[in-house]
């Protein structure tokens, strides 16, 4: 089995993997750069808790490696502090918002970056079936007839470039169009900004009609035309299934095997964390 390299920032005495080799998933300076500013102060540093006993990007080292590589929590390699501490950390930054927060910080540089406006005015919609392991409740879980996929529907919202702007997962006997209306829904909460989102074949009929009217926002409909035979890049759709396809890099996100939607709905902001940290990295 190869050795991966030492990432420089461990040479120094104090640092606790000192000369430990580094996973794919793990930050480097860059990353750390780019995401430590983000995170809330340490609750020592606001005079409500005690001291954190392990390094922060440990921590994160710590999610990301179990999102991209799809162990258990309790399968996380004994170099990363113990897995209860890293689940206490992912618990209460999903639950406080936390990892939106990042999430959103990030897109907003990348939007920057690539020379946009950090608020978008355009977005693409899709979805996603992946089937769900033992542990997804009988609630959560359904049946996709069209995919024939027994699990859970992850539902998107992309901007232009891919980013992500909204995620919600439901059962995947959810249609489309009727988990797009509660996403859209979302979608203008946040972003006021947003009046076109570009869809497939799936979300026409009423929701159009219905995201006109109460909410604002036009939805046009990208459809393959009738002479088009095999596979096809179509127009605008390309660039939310290429965001899918950037999800499913993570073997988190391959299955769902979590208890809890606004768990798997974290691990896919996290995926997208990952990814744009690494993006800014390389252009810093």
């Amino acid at each position: 089995m190869p050795v991966l390299p030492v990432c420089p920032c461990l040479s120094c005495p104090t640092h606790p993997r000192r000369g430990c080799a580094l996973y794919p998933s793990s930050l480097s300076d860059a990353q750390w750069a780019v995401i430590g500013p983000a995170l809330p102060p340490p609750a020592s540093e606001t005079g409500r808790g005690r001291p954190e006993t392990h390094p922060r990007r440990l921590v994160l080292d710590a999610v990301f490696y179990l999102v991209a590589e799809g162990v258990r929590w309790r399968s996380l390699p004994t170099d990363f502090p113990p897995w209860q501490t890293v689940y206490g950390f992912f618990s209460r930054w999903r639950d406080d918002g936390t990892w939106q927060r990042v999430h959103d910080a990030l897109r907003d540089q990348v939007r920057v970056c690539e020379g946009r406006d950090p608020l978008p005015t355009a977005a693409v919609i899709d979805s996603q079936s992946v089937k769900g392991a033992e542990t997804v409740g009988a609630s959560r879980r359904g049946y996709d007839a069209g995919k024939k996929i027994n699990g859970v529907k992850r539902h998107v919202v992309v901007d232009t470039l891919g980013l992500l702007l909204v995620v919600m997962v439901t059962a995947a006997r959810v249609q489309d169009r009727d988990g797009a209306a509660p996403l859209l829904a979302v979608l203008r909460e946040r972003f006021s900004t947003i009046r076109l989102v570009w869809a497939d074949g799936g979300y026409a009929g009423r929701l159009v009609i219905w995201a006109a009217k109460v909410i604002g926002l036009t939805v046009t409909i990208v459809k393959r035309t009738d002479d088009t035979t095999g596979f096809a890049v179509l127009p605008r759709r390309w660039v939310v299934e290429r965001t899918l396809a950037w999800l499913t890099r993570n073997r988190r996100l391959v299955r769902d095997y979590e208890r809890r939607a606004d768990t798997h709905e974290a691990m896919t902001t996290i995926a997208m964390i990952a990814l744009m940290s690494r993006r800014l990295a390389r252009a810093a």
